[in-house]
C-alpha cells in the first residue's frame, strides 16, 4: 500500500460552496482527491443539522459521494460533551439556534436525553419576551410541553437549566439572548429566580456567575460568513457579540472587571482542531484498511482568515503533526492584507489543492 503524505482539510462555506452553489472548481477537485485516494475530510463552522442530513445534502449539491466519517461540522465536538467523564446527557440542557427544532433533534442524536428550547419556554410562558408573538405560530409548531413549571416560589419544583448550548446562529436573537440571560443571571440556573449574589462587590467576578449557573457553549465563533449575497453577512459569532454587549450593559462588563465565563467550539480553536484530526487519522485508517505511518501534514484549505488561517497557524497538534495553511479569495477574504497570514495564498480551492500535492511532493498530474 502506498500511503499518501498529502491530507487536505478544506472548509466549505466560501470554499466549496457560496450558499448552495458549488464553487467552480470544488466537484472536480473532490473527485480527483477520491480517485488518488488522498484523505480529506470537510471542516466546516456551519451547522444547525445532523451531520448524516448534512453530508447527503453536501454530497447532492457537489455530486460527489461523502459520508459522516468524513465530515465535522461546528457542533460535532459537542458528542463528547454526552459521553464519557462529566457527561450531561442525563442533565436538563437549553439548546439555541437553527430552523424550528432541528438542533434539539441533533442534541438527541449526540445523547442528551432532556433538551429544551428557547421555544419551548415561549409557548409556554409568552410574557418571557413580549415581542415574539409574531413567531407564535412558529414556534408552536415544534415546541415540547417544559419537564417543570417556570415557579420562583417553588424553587425545587422549578425549571432548572444545567447547560446552555447555542448549537447554530439563532433565527430570534431576542428571545434567545432574554432567556439566556435570565438563566446566567439566576440561581443556579433556575428561571425565574435572580442570584442574590450578583452585584456583589465582595465575590470574584462582583458575584455574577458565582452561584451555580450552568455553563455556556458556543458552538462557532465566525463574526461573518460567506453566504450567497455578494457581501459577509453576520454569523453565531455577531449573535455572541451581541449577548456580550446586553451582559456587559446589565453587569458592567469588563470595565467594571465582569466577564461572561464561555466556552467556544469551531475553528479556530484547539478543542474543534484536535477533534478533527482524529476524525481524519481514524479515516485515513479506513481508506488504507490498515494503520498507517503517523499523521505529518495537513493541508488547511479556508476562506477566513479569523477562523481557518489562524486555527491552522496555532494549532499545537498532540502528534507533532504539522498544520499548513491555504487562504482562498472565494468568501470572507478578498484582497488586502489577512488578519492571519497563510502559507499559501490562492484563488480557489482548486489551486489550494495544486499548491499542496506540489509542496508535499505528490508526482500525478493534476491540472
Amino acid at each position: 500500500m502506498s500511503y499518501q503524505l498529502t491530507n487536505i482539510v478544506p472548509s466549505i462555506d466560501g470554499v466549496l460552496l457560496r450558499s448552495t452553489t458549488p464553487i467552480p472548481g470544488a466537484t472536480e477537485t473532490l473527485r480527483y482527491l477520491q480517485q488518488q485516494k488522498i484523505p480529506f475530510i470537510l471542516l466546516t463552522n456551519g451547522g444547525g443539522k445532523g451531520e448524516a442530513e448534512r453530508v447527503k445534502d453536501l454530497s447532492e449539491k457537489l455530486e460527489v459521494p461523502l459520508d459522516t466519517s468524513m465530515f465535522v461540522q461546528s457542533h460535532t465536538p459537542f458528542v463528547e460533551l454526552a459521553n464519557g467523564k462529566d457527561s450531561l446527557a442525563e442533565k436538563c440542557i437549553l439548546v439555541c439556534g437553527g430552523d424550528g427544532g432541528k438542533c434539539r433533534d441533533v442534541a438527541e442524536s449526540y445523547g442528551f436525553k432532556n433538551v429544551i428550547t428557547p421555544g419551548d419556554i415561549y409557548v409556554a410562558y409568552p410574557e418571557i419576551w413580549p415581542f415574539s408573538s409574531n413567531f407564535k405560530t412558529y414556534y408552536s409548531s415544534f415546541a415540547r410541553p417544559l419537564p417543570r413549571p417556570i415557579s420562583p416560589s417553588s424553587p425545587g419544583e422549578s425549571l432548572k437549566i444545567d447547560a446552555i448550548f447555542v448549537f447554530n446562529d439563532p433565527r430570534d436573537w431576542a428571545l434567545d439572548a432574554q432567556v439566556i440571560l435570565d438563566v446566567l443571571l439566576s440561581e443556579k440556573g433556575i428561571i425565574g429566580k435572580q442570584s442574590r449574589k450578583n452585584n456583589d462587590w465582595s465575590l470574584p467576578n462582583r458575584g455574577y456567575l458565582q452561584d451555580q449557573q450552568p455553563p455556556i457553549y458556543f458552538s462557532n465563533p465566525d463574526l461573518l460568513w460567506a453566504a450567497k449575497y455578494h457581501l459577509p453577512r453576520l454569523g453565531q459569532g455577531g449573535f455572541r457579540e451581541a449577548l456580550e454587549g446586553l451582559w456587559a450593559a446589565l453587569t458592567g462588563g469588563p470595565r467594571e472587571g465582569v466577564e461572561l465565563q464561555k466556552k467556544v467550539f469551531g475553528k479556530p480553536f484547539r478543542q474543534t482542531y484536535s477533534f478533527a484530526e482524529r476524525r481524519l487519522i481514524a479515516h485515513r485508517k479506513n481508506i488504507y484498511q490498515s494503520d498507517p505511518p503517523a499523521l505529518r501534514k495537513v493541508y488547511m484549505v479556508g476562506d477566513n482568515p479569523e477562523s481557518d488561517i489562524r486555527g491552522a497557524n496555532t494549532y499545537n497538534s498532540p502528534h507533532e503533526t504539522e498544520w499548513i495553511s491555504i487562504l482562498v479569495k472565494t468568501g470572507v477574504y478578498d484582497e488586502g492584507t489577512p488578519a492571519w497570514a497563510p502559507r499559501s495564498l490562492q484563488e480557489d480551492v482548486k489551486g489550494a489543492v495544486q499548491w499542496a500535492l506540489e509542496d508535499s511532493g505528490w508526482k500525478a498530474p493534476f491540472k
